[in-house]
Formats: C-alpha cells, sequence, structure tokens
C-alpha cells in the first residue's frame, strides 16, 4: 500500500487567530477568544479533497506551566473539529520545554508529533507540508523531512532557519502553493 502525503498544521497563528502582545504571539486563553482565519475550513476541504492527512501539531505549553488549563485546550480542539470536520489528528504537546524541567522528543522544533503521525497513518513524509508561524514549526519539518510554509505574520521574534521553503502572508496562500507543487520533483 503506497504511503499517504499530508499537511501537518500548526494550530495557533495557521489555523486560528493568536492574541498579539507587545508584537509576540500568545493562544488564546479562552474558548471564547478561539477563532479561526476566514477561509481555513474550506482551505482544509480542498487539501483533504486533494488526497492530503491533515494534522493538527501543537505546542500549548501553558498546560505544563501551570497557566492554562489542559480541559480549556481540549474544548478549543473539539471545537476546532467542529468547524473542520476534515482534520484527522489533533496531537498536542503539553510539556513546558526544557526552560521549564520538562523537555520531551514531541514539543516543536522537535519533528517527534510529525514522526508519530506518520507512523500511525503511513505517511510519506518526503511529500507531505508542515505549515505554520513560527520558526520551530519550519524547523520540525525539516527535521521531519517535510516541504515547509511559513505564514509570515511579523512577530517581533527570530525568522525561521533554516530556511522554509515557502513563505506566505495567510494560510489560503500556503494552500495555493501546496495544491500548485502537489507532486514534488
Amino acid at each position: 500500500m503506497p504511503l499517504l502525503p499530508a499537511v501537518f498544521l500548526d494550530r495557533d497563528g495557521t489555523l486560528n487567530r493568536q492574541i498579539i502582545r507587545e508584537g509576540r504571539p500568545y493562544p488564546p486563553a479562552t474558548l471564547e477568544e478561539f477563532r479561526l482565519y476566514e477561509g481555513v475550513a474550506q482551505c482544509c476541504e480542498q487539501l483533504k479533497a486533494a488526497g492530503f492527512v491533515l494534522v493538527v501539531v501543537t505546542n500549548q505549553p501553558d498546560v505544563g506551566r501551570g497557566t492554562q488549563d489542559r480541559q480549556i485546550v481540549e474544548s478549543m480542539h473539539r471545537h476546532l473539529r467542529s468547524l473542520i470536520p476534515s482534520i484527522d489528528l489533533i496531537q498536542v504537546c503539553y510539556h513546558g520545554g526544557e526552560n521549564h524541567g520538562q523537555p520531551c522528543p514531541c514539543r516543536k522544533p522537535r519533528p517527534g508529533m510529525l514522526i508519530s503521525a506518520a507512523a500511525h497513518f503511513g505517511l510519506d513524509l518526503s511529500q507531505s507540508w508542515m505549515v505554520g508561524d513560527r520558526w520551530r514549526d519550519v524547523e520540525a519539518g525539516h527535521s521531519a523531512g517535510c516541504r515547509t510554509i511559513f505564514i509570515d505574520h511579523s512577530y517581533a521574534e527570530p525568522t525561521p532557519n533554516p530556511a522554509p521553503h515557502f513563505t506566505v502572508n495567510s494560510f489560503e496562500e500556503a494552500t495555493l502553493a501546496i495544491l500548485q507543487r502537489q507532486k514534488l520533483p
């Protein structure tokens, strides 16, 4: 059986609006703050119709740091799945990160969530894409062997290194880039 291509999707700043404070992005703190970007559900439908497995891979370190309730994050994910039923899997790293004594292989920029999903679904990582708005997303995609798309929101933080394969300004532009290059050389 041939391996399947996937589009790995970061959550905050990619699918839903992030909260910006002093030029830096933060996840929504409540379900009421959780709002998709316009056109995201339709773009996901297009990617699904083109044969991609859709996997959300998101760091939610505030849970591990004790500043966010895991049940609130999970309610956001139930809501996300109701808004975008074409999502096949949502993978979450709840660890607070190395600075909080919680290193792990799943926290982006490490590729653990992508590799786990690839094993679960039988995915061809070389024909897959990682789409995100932070350098961690791009690095995770590169490490997993995926093509990468960086959605540039001009945050006050470092830009991706290594460089993404494509830089765009919206999820709609990312979708178009993927669909135009569906079969990689």
